[in-house]
């Protein structure tokens, strides 16, 4: 079947020099299509003998393997490309996916932390940034990594937004921050008390660093205001004070489950999902409804895990 790898190469080529596809997307895409070919190897079938019933064979086969169906849905996206490929290069004879109706993904749902889980991640971190006995330096990181949390805890925002957020962004009184989001659209969200309290905290210490220079970036490194902390730096920092604060699943836990934190927190209060949506900064509502399915999918684990008749809760 030396055809159908040749075939295959001349779309993966396309894809990488005309469409500028990125080095990551081709070697996945490779693996899709590497997949397919030898299924179709398996079979002895050329490309231009595929149908669509061949193609449902396949999907079923990659079902029964035991694939997640976000993995085949995507594989199933390689195979229709590959197809529109051949037949608008006229390489190939027909299109067996032509008439084969679109399959939906499964929308996976967040990763949420609990109340009670988000409150004991923010008093661990608000803890260390309370305790002098560490030295300054270090106790100025602490303060650094509580104000951060409790800024993405606060307003929602996306960890890329509070990184890029100005020194001068959260002056003395201020209780909303201009965030610049997605597509350089800019919104207004909420700080809190606490919040407001934290920063300051961590300004004063990090103030000890500066000496009266002023400072580029609200979270910066303890011993440099010119340039932001990264992205790495916030991710190790979070994962760090979820084993500290003794949560279940610390693995899992980054900047962007506090925002999936306030955002199912707020509407679990009765925020309009309207509402949500500015403050999250999404596009379109449809983004922001998927806290409606969190909250469902809270509710059942609760009849589950509390209900008096549920049947494991009834066995002695």
């Amino acid at each position: 079947m030396r055809t159908n790898h040749r075939l295959a190469q001349l779309w993966l080529d396309a894809l990488a020099t005309e469409l500028g596809a990125a080095a990551g997307t081709i070697d996945t895409y490779t693996d899709d299509l590497n997949c397919y070919l030898a299924w179709l190897g398996e079979k002895r079938l050329r490309l231009d003998d595929v149908g669509l019933e061949h193609v449902r064979d396949y999907i079923a086969a990659l079902d029964q393997r035991g694939y997640a169906g976000s993995t085949i849905a995507r594989r199933i996206t390689v195979i229709r490309n590959f197809h529109r490929f051949l037949i608008a290069e006229e390489l190939g004879s027909r299109d067996p996916t032509s008439t084969m109706p679109a399959m939906k993904r499964p929308r996976k749902l967040p990763f949420v932390l609990s109340i009670a889980e988000t409150e004991a991640l923010l008093e661990t971190a608000h803890k260390l940034a309370a305790d002098p006995s560490v030295g300054v330096y270090r106790q100025a990181g602490y303060a650094r990594r509580a104000a951060l949390f409790e800024t993405l805890y606060a307003s929602g925002m996306r960890i890329s937004e509070a990184l890029s957020l100005p020194s001068d962004a959260a002056r003395p009184g201020t209780r909303m921050l201009m965030v610049r989001g997605k597509g350089d659209k800019q919104r207004l969200v909420p700080l809190h008390d606490r919040a407001i309290a934290a920063i300051t905290h961590w300004q004063t210490l990090a103030a000890v660093y500066s000496h009266g220079r002023p400072t580029q970036w609200l979270f910066h490194p303890v011993r440099s205001g010119s340039k932001a902390l990264t992205r790495q730096a916030a991710l190790l920092e979070i994962k760090e004070a979820a084993v500290a604060a003794g949560l279940s699943s610390p693995e899992r836990v980054s900047p962007h489950v506090l925002r999936h934190a306030f955002a199912t927190h707020m509407h679990s209060g009765g925020t309009d999902l309207r509402v949500l949506q500015e403050l999250l900064g999404h596009a379109g509502i449809e983004t922001t409804q998927i806290y409606t399915h969190l909250d469902t999918s809270r509710l059942h684990q609760m009849v589950r895990d509390l209900h008096p008749l549920n049947a494991e809760n009834t066995a002695e």
